[in-house]
């Protein structure tokens, strides 16, 4: 599989914010998520949809006509902000992935724990998703998993750490260039399926990518992120009978 990194000198600002839409929710508690789908009738598909996300990844078809992603990325300064329910990373315009024909811009980078998706009833310690969107709306989610088997640290994560928002709503720039290809395993094996946003509206119609291997991370690293946040996914969904295929 073809990994291309683009580096520029300079990036335009960010001009957009992951300000929360809608009524408040919380991974636990009154507004938790099993209430979701009840705090807004924009959270609907929370509560009534049959594509939703994350699942327990099992029982996977291969399909060998599944092509390779295609990983084109931009490194560069980040923003990292603390949205009040888990770690998000802003990037400049310019990466982007293709999948089946399609072009898909990196829109954010988005941490949870412990990971959403599971495999076999197991989850990691962390995930980092990558939130795409294509040019007429179609979106698209490359979920890399983070596990303390080997303990071995993250060197992206060792980038990104220091400059942890500790407080809802702050931010803090990473000036040093990061590049979002750090966080993809040496073997792009992958499961596919479709499903929907983690979090309120948790919109459907979203094509998960989600790598077989898993990265590691040291525990120093998740205590970092456990400091801030104890728990930040989204328990498991029905799967309501979706297709899971592999590529390899």
């Amino acid at each position: 599989m073809r990994l291309h990194a683009v580096i520029f000198v300079s990036f335009c600002a960010a001009t957009t914010a992951l300000a929360q839409s809608g009524a408040p929710w919380d991974y636990a508690g009154k507004r938790g998520p099993l209430v979701w789908g009840k705090l807004d009738p924009a959270y609907r598909a929370c509560s009534e949809g049959h594509q939703q996300s994350p699942i327990d990844i099992r029982g996977a078809h291969l399909n060998t006509s599944l092509q390779p992603l295609d990983f084109h990325f931009v490194a560069g300064p980040v923003t990292m902000e603390n949205t009040g329910n888990l770690i998000a990373v802003r990037v400049d315009p310019g990466s982007y992935v293709v999948a089946d024909h399609v072009r898909y811009e990196l829109q954010r980078l988005e941490f949870h724990h412990p990971s959403e998706n599971a495999v076999k009833g197991k989850l990691t310690d962390l995930d980092v998703e990558m939130v795409y969107r294509s040019a007429d709306g179609k979106m698209a989610i490359v979920a890399v998993r983070l596990t303390m088997d080997r303990g071995d640290p993250n060197a992206v994560l060792a980038q990104l750490w220091p400059h942890l928002p500790k407080a809802a709503g702050a931010t803090e720039k990473v000036s040093d260039e990061m590049n979002p290809g750090g966080f993809l395993p040496a073997d792009r094996g992958y499961w596919t399926y479709m499903g929907s946003l983690t979090t309120p509206p948790c919109t459907e119609g979203v094509r998960w990518f989600v790598f077989e291997d898993a990265l590691s991370l040291s525990r120093d690293q998740l205590r970092a992120y456990t400091a801030i946040f104890r728990v930040s996914s989204r328990p498991l969904q029905d799967t309501h009978g979706r297709r899971i295929e592999a590529n390899e």
